[in-house]
């Protein structure tokens, strides 16, 4: 996989600050709610959000090596605040001159990748996670077109290998793309989503 060769970094600004403004919207009961992640609530996919910008940021300093990097925060009282904190993180560590012509260790990919590309794996993450979490609550995303079809392309490029999809790997096997899919539909059924199970509520 590789990224689009766009602005990945300002792409990913983008993706990131959605899913930020998203999460913000939870509250209360939320935190319980189901997400389009099997077995997840929103809570727990919180707390991996915020472990994998935390992760990615240290790979982005070289530091990416370290397992405790990446781990979830134990305490997980303020999901919101340290979701945001960890975005903060991300985003700066991505934008430090240089960063995107680094080597990424990324130890769940079990090698290292350049920084791009490492990047455009963050990328369309986040495009997918905005979306988990709006689904979850019952909200639409809101991403330019620009950046959908941007993740759209990596998104066709992560391999479909049932070998590599379901419980314990990133993505859930690809699902059927009806034709006239939009670009962010195709996106999430590429990534194992079905987006017919989520409607916007309102």
């Amino acid at each position: 996989m590789t990224d689009t060769g766009a602005d990945i970094v300002e792409l990913d600004r983008i993706a990131v600050r959605e899913a930020v403004r998203v999460v913000d919207l939870a509250g209360g009961e939320d935190w319980a709610r189901d997400t389009p992640c099997a077995g997840w609530t929103v809570r727990r996919l919180v707390a991996h959000m915020t472990a994998q910008h935390h992760g990615f940021a240290a790979a982005a300093r070289g530091a990416g090596e370290d397992a405790a990097r990446w781990r979830e925060p134990q305490d997980m009282g303020e999901p919101s605040r340290l979701h945001r904190a960890a975005a903060a993180e991300v985003l700066g560590a991505f934008g430090e001159p240089g960063a995107a012509g680094r080597e990424f260790a990324l130890p769940e990919l079990g090698r290292s990748f350049p920084g791009r590309q490492a990047i455009s794996f963050h990328f369309v993450d986040y495009v997918v996670h905005a979306w988990d979490v709006a689904a979850a609550l019952g909200v639409a995303v809101e991403l330019p077109d620009d950046v959908l079809g941007a993740a759209l392309a990596v998104a066709r490029l992560v391999p479909a290998d049932l070998a590599l999809r379901g419980p314990g790997f990133a993505f859930a096997p690809a699902g059927e793309v009806p034709a006239g899919a939009g670009p962010l539909e195709e996106t999430l059924r590429l990534l194992g989503r079905e987006p017919e199970r989520w409607p916007v509520r309102g």
